[in-house]
């Protein structure tokens, strides 16, 4: 049987997945992907999959995958995803397949647990405040206990804690094969697993972290699969881009500062000036900092010239110049003690690259890339990206052949190991080439396929624009749209999810929500008030247990990723079209690449980039057959500008609601029962 009549074998109303949970129904579109993608595992050469939410995509692709005997490599968005992926989709498919699979999940090294940190904390001098000793305390209790160290199975642990950088190693401060706790290392552990595993699952940020460093085991890993499958695909050319170009940050030097007086201090008192040259250390990243000027917190600076716009070439060069010396001093003392623990070792090449960096951004940009300035407060980050990730998955990764050849060479085949690249996910673009995503990721010669989503938007969703609001450009418009939804919240009783563009427009939105519900009635919830996990636990709890609705204004992550079935979350509001930022560095580069090669940056790539994020907010609506809900946009340029009708056409096809009137009854009838009412809508 080949493996395609094995899939749709699986697939059938009498196959294994129906007979192992009643509730499964056969789907045309989730049956098409899995074809497609079993003809890619056979075949060779890279497959990319629109699906729309329901389809079922996860089954889609591991069904094939698992069916196929190969050695696959799963990566998805987020290490909350990949825990997903790993402990239940994964599971539940090789028990009900019958497969003797082994499975293994890989987490880029900050996810574990490192001994060797954790025990240095312990006995440092300047571990900070009393919350950080208790938390340490706690971790060093449970790591007693744990086989995986992954941080995510300790209850409570906010990602966001003080405490992670004290317990975790990086690339920069990990001492490697000399470390006296490398036998028992949970990263070392992890990896080995990944390796003897026939499916093994990271996320994209891993993936991309190696291919610019070749260091997190995937270089031994990937030559040994023949089957890569990447889910939420959307995100791989930003994931990318972060870590195929250069980054220096203030954080990096400061880090690098405390590591080494803590060694100093602990493995070599008195055999150099350790307190002097970290001083001197530290003192220079402030300073370049400081160079900056009085930038705003947030603002990304261009530096298409010698130095950063807006930025004094003095102060620039001269802080530069104290850094470079400051590192200088430090390799010198290091070189005298390098031979008394691997700590040193590695502090010195932590040093040689640092001062790599610097003599990077010294000199030109790098073709086809832009730099520039993050500032934070206190933070400074120096980057220098690449547009795309197009030229490094041609060269390093596909072996596709390039688009000069394409009119010579199979547009399906892969050149050279065969393997089998499949890419996915609900949003990829909003043409029948999925341009937006295949140009900028090197796949413009990959087979693709767009599998409709299977729910009945019509009868489920009501999309409604209030036609009196003010232009997003106006002053009020964030206040006159918060008006509106403290109407629609209090005929919810909750139950609502606010999407933002800015996070001006958050905090002005969500602090007229607050002062609207402060008598009570209803929960209003703010991004960045408490870990993004307790957040979306309180808002799925809804109105339970005496506690009233949510409401949860939010932006960034929010916008995908967010999944919430059911009457919990049945309003969902965009404040306005979301356009990339014109002011952004990397927008501008790619906008003016685009002009340059006689195509329009506003039709060809700012368009498209709104298409796409507004399909995925109007996505966190509806995740079940059964559910129902209105899509609110506070931008009535989509009625009355003529790129308009290509935006909205790009969202799902829920019925239209013209006026207020409408918008009251559709409020009320989501209030009924069930959707299941033979008046709804």
């Amino acid at each position: 049987m080949t493996l395609e009549a094995a899939v749709c074998a699986a697939f059938a109303a009498d196959g294994p997945l129906a007979r192992a949970d009643v509730h499964f129904m056969p789907r045309q579109g989730q049956t098409d992907m899995a074809q497609a993608v079993a003809r890619t595992i056979e075949q060779g050469g890279a497959l990319v999959v629109e699906a729309g939410t329901g389809v079922g995509k996860t089954f889609a692709y591991l069904v094939p995958a698992l069916l196929s005997g190969e050695r696959v490599l799963l990566s998805t968005a987020t290490k909350a995803l990949q825990d997903q992926l790993f402990a239940r989709d994964l599971p539940q498919l090789v028990q009900v397949l019958g497969m003797p699979v082994r499975t293994a999940l890989l987490k880029g090294r900050g996810s574990y647990l490192c001994l060797h940190r954790m025990e240095a904390a312990r006995q440092a001098m300047g571990v900070p405040e009393t919350a950080v000793l208790r938390a340490l305390a706690r971790i060093e209790e449970w790591s007693r206990t744990t086989r995986t160290g992954d941080l995510a199975e300790l209850p409570g642990l906010d990602e966001r804690s003080p405490v992670i950088p004290w317990v975790t190693s990086t690339r920069e401060n990990c001492v490697g094969s000399q470390c006296p706790r490398f036998r028992q290392c949970h990263v070392n552990l992890a990896r080995r697993e990944a390796l003897a595993a026939d499916v093994v699952v990271i996320n994209h940020h891993l993936f991309f972290a190696d291919l610019a460093v070749r260091e997190s085991g995937m270089a031994e890993l990937l030559p040994s699969v023949r089957v890569v499958v990447f889910d939420e695909a959307h995100q791989i050319n930003e994931t990318g881009v972060q870590f195929l170009g250069a980054q220096l940050t203030t954080g990096q030097l400061l880090d690098f500062a405390r590591d080494l007086l803590g060694a100093g201090l602990q493995l070599a008192r008195g055999l150099a000036p350790w307190n002097a040259l970290a001083a001197e250390c530290d003192r220079a990243a402030r300073d370049l900092r400081l160079a900056v000027g009085r930038a705003s917190n947030g603002a990304k600076l261009r530096w298409t010239g010698a130095v950063p716009d807006d930025v004094d070439a003095d102060a620039w060069h001269t802080a530069l110049q104290a850094l470079q010396e400051s590192l200088e001093h430090v390799q010198v003392a290091l070189d005298t003690v390098s031979e008394l623990a691997p700590d040193f070792v590695r502090l010195r090449e932590r040093a040689r690259e640092l001062l790599a960096k610097l003599a990077r951004f010294a000199g030109p940009c790098a073709t086809d890339a832009v730099r520039w300035l993050d500032v934070g407060n206190p933070q400074l980050r120096i980057v220098e990206s690449p547009l795309d990730i197009a030229q490094a998955m041609h060269e390093r990764l596909l072996r596709l052949p390039s688009d000069s050849a394409a009119s010579s060479t199979d547009a399906g085949s892969a050149e050279g190991d065969g393997k089998s690249w499949i890419f996915t996910s609900a949003t990829l673009g909003g043409d029948a080439q999925l341009r937006w995503f295949t140009e900028p990721c090197g796949l413009t010669q990959a087979q693709i396929l767009r599998v409709e989503s299977p729910f009945d938007y019509a009868r489920q969703a009501s999309l409604y624009i209030p036609r009196g609001l003010p232009l997003p450009s106006d002053p009020g418009h964030s206040q006159a749209l918060a008006r509106w939804i403290a109407v629609a919240v209090r005929r919810l009783g909750g139950r609502t999810l606010v999407l933002t563009t800015t996070l001006k427009a958050l905090r002005t939105m969500g602090d007229y929500l607050q002062d609207a519900f402060r008598e009570g009635g209803v929960d209003v919830l703010l991004q960045g008030q408490w870990p993004k996990r307790r957040l979306m636990e309180r808002f799925r709890e809804g109105a339970t247990q005496g506690r009233p609705g949510c409401v949860l204004v939010a932006s960034a992550s929010f916008w995908e990723g967010f999944d919430v079935p059911g009457k919990v979350l049945q309003l969902v509001v965009i404040d306005k079209l979301p356009f990339p930022p014109p002011g952004d560095p990397l927008v501008e580069a790619r906008s003016q690449r685009l002009e340059q090669a006689g195509r329009s940056a506003f039709r060809d790539y700012a368009l498209p980039e709104a298409a796409v994020a507004l399909k995925q907010g109007a996505g966190r609506l509806i995740r079940r057959e059964t559910d129902s809900g209105m899509l609110v946009i506070g931008d009535t340029r989509l009625l009355t500008m003529g790129y308009g009708q290509r935006l909205l056409s790009a969202l799902p096809p829920m019925r239209r609601i013209q006026t207020e009137e409408e918008s009251d009854a559709a409020l009320d009838m989501l209030t009924r029962a069930s959707t299941t009412d033979p008046n709804w809508p």
